[in-house]
């Protein structure tokens, strides 16, 4: 007699598949610098607050060991992503590819091993803590998400921050100026959109797995 197999909830199936894009896209994004009014930041951190917003929606919904595997699952694409990267930079350019788009593409996905290296001990450590905060907020109550996802998100974006900036430029620029900017803008970001997000991700997790 076969082993019944656990049916996956379906919100944990659907926000694995969108986190798993996001983590992929947000270095692509992150080439551009966008300017919000004074403010000034790099756009991959759009994809990263929904990953933080994922991240904690999953925690609420089916704990905090479920967040912390979608959490570690993320590795996977991020990883494979820069290894096809790097072969795709290592292969011969077609003589006929379009002349402008020939210089641009090594500088819109090339990063340095050191960039690549920052960037996946800042997303582990951030994203974890981000999950850690909020279950830990949450006091088995599992009241005011709006309010813990902010809080998470904001702890966990200064914290990516200095990881990451500390890595990549560390001795090679000045880093203080930079990382200031950076996280008043992740911090604002937090604030306005985590909130609104989380509550969404919680509300359509919750009307998927009804369904």
């Amino acid at each position: 007699m076969e082993k019944s197999v656990p049916a996956l909830p379906k919100s944990l199936f659907v926000f694995s598949l969108f986190y798993g894009g996001m983590v992929t896209i947000a270095g692509v994004l992150g080439v551009k610098q966008v300017s919000l009014g004074p403010l000034a930041v790099e756009a991959g951190i759009f994809a990263f607050l929904l990953l933080v917003a994922m991240g904690s929606a999953v925690a609420e919904l089916h704990g905090k060991a479920s967040a912390d595997g979608m959490v570690r699952w993320g590795f996977v694409p991020l990883i494979a992503a820069a290894l096809l990267i790097r072969l795709v930079l290592a292969l011969p350019t077609d003589p006929g590819m379009y002349p402008p788009a020939i210089a641009a593409f090594p500088i819109v996905v090339g990063q340095g091993a050191r960039m690549m290296f920052a960037g996946l001990i800042a997303y582990g450590t951030s994203q974890t803590l981000n999950v850690l905060i909020f279950s830990r907020l949450a006091h088995g109550e599992g009241k005011l998400v709006w309010l813990r996802g902010m809080v998470a998100s904001v702890v966990s974006q200064v914290v990516d921050t200095l990881i990451f900036i500390s890595i990549s430029f560390y001795g090679e620029r000045p880093i203080l100026g930079l990382m200031a900017g950076q996280m008043l803008t992740k911090v604002v970001l937090s604030i306005l959109l985590v909130p609104w997000l989380i509550t969404f991700f919680v509300a359509l997790g919750r009307k998927l797995d009804r369904a």
